[in-house]
């Protein structure tokens, strides 16, 4: 230790003396407080948050999806899931609208065939998707498989060049913008002309056929379709402005009725707040209504734009966080058993 101190200084060692503290300085210990003066009330009359009635009911062999419902405690998410059901199911019988908007992941863990039943069955009014739907979807309808393994493919620079999806996907586009359409409806009017093996699987193809509005709405250069060379910036930024439009007029009619936001965490929650902003200050009433996100991981976008700032001049925002291939089908049944037992 004696080269660690500088040269002039030469420590001697400390020479303490033990303090001799007479009793009257030493701190005496702190008086713990009384309890005896608590004031209490019976339990019986305190407001809870939970009650016994709230409580789930266990599941008897051979019931039915909707005794399967009812035995889910009205606690929490389970409440949430009960109630998003029941808006959706008087939104349908009060002839509101439902607009459903999905992120492509919606297609890519195979729910195609629900949404598709959904639209059939009257409860989506409208369906807005960002541009990856459009590429799954119309890969489904041309060959039945979609979603390229993105790893495997990038480090040769084969990821995104399949050349029917660029090459289909590009030139509805371009006849789009030709005929004044929207995104959405070149594509499916693309679908339904080539009659692909599995249209019956496409949401586009199906919702062009039942005249059911599908938006699209692009940013230019996150789409594979986009560095193929039929992609036309005119065109994509015509028809996809189009659908915006096409779009706000489906929000100015959301009054008294539900938007989902299914699994689009930037895009769609973002032209949602952009198209109500844009109504409202066209005069349009749209206050009190339903929202719902749901997706497998809480992001700010949605939370902010979908469930919290546009319910605040009335209505409710509902956040159901699980993953869209259990949750969106548990969701769907509870809707069709509930209008079934409208009938």
């Amino acid at each position: 230790m004696q080269g660690w101190f500088p040269q002039t200084l030469n420590p001697e060692p400390l020479n303490l003396e033990p303090l001799n503290l007479e009793p009257k300085y030493i701190m005496s210990p702190i008086k713990p407080i009384s309890l005896d003066g608590l004031g209490s009330y019976p339990l019986k009359e305190r407001p809870s948050k939970v009650q016994a009635g709230d409580f789930a009911q266990p599941w008897l062999k051979g019931g039915s999806f909707s005794q399967w419902l009812g035995c889910l405690p009205n606690v929490l998410a389970a409440r949430d899931l009960k109630e998003i059901a029941q808006k959706i199911i008087d939104a349908v019988l009060d002839e509101k609208k439902v607009l459903l908007a999905m992120g492509a992941h919606v297609i890519k863990v195979g729910l195609n065939p629900v949404v598709i039943h959904l639209m059939e069955c009257g409860v989506i009014s409208a369906i807005a998707m960002n541009g990856a739907g459009i590429i799954h979807d119309a890969e489904l309808a041309m060959v039945g498989h979609t979603s390229e393994d993105v790893a495997a493919e990038l480090g040769n620079g084969r990821f995104g060049v399949a050349e029917e999806t660029g090459k289909y996907l590009n030139e509805a586009i371009v006849e789009g913008a030709k005929q004044g359409w929207g995104l959405g409806r070149a594509v499916g009017a693309m679908l339904a002309k080539k009659d692909f093996p599995h249209n019956s699987l496409s949401i586009l193809a199906r919702a062009y056929e039942a005249d059911i509005p599908v938006t699209v709405h692009v940013a230019v250069g996150t789409d594979i379709i986009h560095f193929h060379p039929g992609a036309d910036g005119a065109s994509i930024g015509k028809t996809s402005h189009l659908d915006f439009r096409i779009f706000a007029r489906m929000v100015s009619m959301l009054e008294r009725g539900v938007f989902l936001n299914v699994g689009s965490a930037v895009i769609l929650p973002e032209v949602f707040l952009k198209a109500l902003s844009l109504v409202r200050n066209l005069g349009f009433e749209v206050k009190h209504f339903t929202t719902v996100n749901m997706d497998f991981i809480t992001h700010y976008r949605p939370m902010t734009n979908v469930v919290d700032r546009p319910t605040r001049e009335g209505g409710k925002g509902y956040s159901l966080v699980g993953h869209h291939e259990i949750m969106f089908p548990l969701l769907a049944a509870g809707i069709i058993e509930g209008l079934e037992q409208k009938k």
